[in-house]
């Protein structure tokens, strides 16, 4: 396992700010070096790490890209036996961040736990292995080579233009490929990163925020409901120049709003889409392109290229297929175990995403829906993604879920569900008897702040 020639900090002058100190690029490069030692001279095989917003995190995974050491970011709150369950199925050879024992595995230094037996082979592509969702519920990961982790690194800063003198939050966990993208795009182009355990809806997040004069903010569409309902104003921090959200479609009014508000300050704020399978993002939209194409989610990341494909042909632009990306932002493949760590590139550069879209005569991209998001009410097939685009048009915090000839829509917050229900069965033309509505206190959601689509699916069964 050689050291990599390849910078993993753009220069000097990346920083992490961590509990009220600053940590410059020098400092950050010894100890990625010390740890490096430790990796080098530990049995070849897979490092899983708990990746908290903290030093120590950090600085390991930093120091696996170092190495050539294939590292699996989890979630740090994962519960015990999910933990348990994951080094089962991967067989690494070590476990980072973890306090509890596991089984077939001992103290090793930095406290990491080191296999009893063997690790699983690991092929040399593979730099990284992340969660295909927010919870690691389910083990399957995507491999992802280094050069798909640096080339998204890189075309985002350079799309963003990140320079050294930007700073970002850790507003989004780390083992979430879209918070993950904000670190590495800012660590490996020589600017910095604030690291907190703090959510968006704390007092210290922004106490943290304006300390560290932090430049942008990366959110979900759910961050930017909640700020929208706290009032956020960007003038309540100078610093602040840039707004960044993917990990869903974000309702137009609420993307209005934003770009107002940025705009306002002379500030920018921009619309993506990616997918982990992409690394972390697919496509953005300029801040200032937005207004003329409200819904679109902009143009592919360069160097990629998207193409809209009917029957395994190309169509031309304006025509509505399947969404396919090519680019070397795109993942490997999957793992579904420890079997899978020795497969080599399988897609080759081009991803199916699994949505549906067109391209406009610019090249634009304009999401329709997902695939394989469909109901079939009384025999009707109902695209899930076009109920909940309708539910957003009418001011409603819904999803939609299918169950068994059903559609199931469960809402936020006080509602009139008979209405709803009405309304909806109204819209997509089916009997009302064929829709069922609920509501909740607040939807559920991963890590991530996505909506957690499995526990929803759970509570139209329950």
């Amino acid at each position: 396992m050689a050291e990599q020639p390849d910078l993993i900090l753009g220069g000097p002058r990346a920083v992490l700010f961590a509990d009220g100190v600053w940590h410059t690029g020098d400092d950050l490069r010894r100890e990625i070096d010390l740890v490096s030692a430790t990796l080098i001279t530990a049995n070849d095989g897979l490092l899983l790490l708990a990746m908290r917003p903290d030093l120590e995190s950090v600085t390991t995974y930093l120091a696996a890209l170092q190495t050539g050491r294939a590292v699996a970011l989890i979630d740090p709150g994962a519960a015990a036996d999910v933990v348990q369950r994951l080094a089962d199925v991967y067989q690494p050879a070590l476990v980072g961040g973890v306090s509890r024992p596991l089984h077939g595995f001992g103290l090793g230094a930095r406290r990491w736990q080191m296999a009893d037996l063997p690790a699983a082979p690991v092929n040399e592509r593979i730099a990284l292995l992340l969660p295909t969702s927010g919870s690691t519920g389910s083990p399957r990961m995507v491999r992802l080579s280094r050069a798909a982790v640096l080339s998204n690194a890189t075309s985002i800063a350079e799309t963003l233009g990140i320079s050294s003198g930007e700073i970002a939050p850790t507003s989004l966990p780390l083992f979430y490929s879209y918070g993950l993208s904000v670190l590495n795009s800012h660590l490996f182009s020589g600017a910095g990163v604030a690291l907190t355990f703090d959510s968006i809806l704390s007092r210290e997040f922004w106490d943290t925020f304006d300390q560290a004069g932090c430049t942008s903010l990366a959110g979900v569409p759910y961050s930017y409901q909640i700020l929208k309902r706290l009032g956020f104003a960007p003038t309540d921090h100078p610093t602040l120049r840039t707004l960044t959200q993917a990990g869903g479609k974000l309702a137009i009014p609420f993307q209005q709003h934003f770009h107002e508000l940025m705009s306002s300050v002379g500030g920018r704020f921009y619309v993506m889409y990616g997918q982990t399978e992409g690394t972390a993002r697919l496509a953005i939209m300029p801040s200032e392109e937005l207004p003329a194409r409200w819904g679109s989610v902009g143009r592919p990341l360069s160097p990629g290229t998207i193409d809209i494909v009917v029957d395994g042909r190309t169509v031309d632009r304006g025509l509505e297929g399947d969404v396919i990306f090519s680019g070397p932002n795109v993942m490997d493949g999957y793992a579904d175990n420890a079997d899978d760590l020795s497969l080599g590139d399988e897609l080759l550069g081009h991803l199916a995403t699994g949505d549906r879209g067109f391209l406009d005569d610019d090249g634009y991209l304009w999401l329709t829906g997902r695939s394989k998001r469909i109901a079939k009410v009384f025999g009707e097939r109902v695209n899930l993604d076009d109920v909940e685009s309708m539910l957003r048009d009418v001011g409603v915090s819904a999803v939609a879920v299918a169950l068994d000839d059903k559609l199931v829509l469960i809402a936020e917050g006080e509602i009139d569900l008979v209405v709803l229900k009405k309304s909806i069965s109204s819209r997509i033309g089916v009997h009302s008897s064929g829709v069922t509505a609920m509501a909740v206190d607040q939807l559920p959601l991963l890590p991530s702040g996505k909506i957690d689509y499995q526990a929803v699916q759970r509570m139209a069964s329950g």
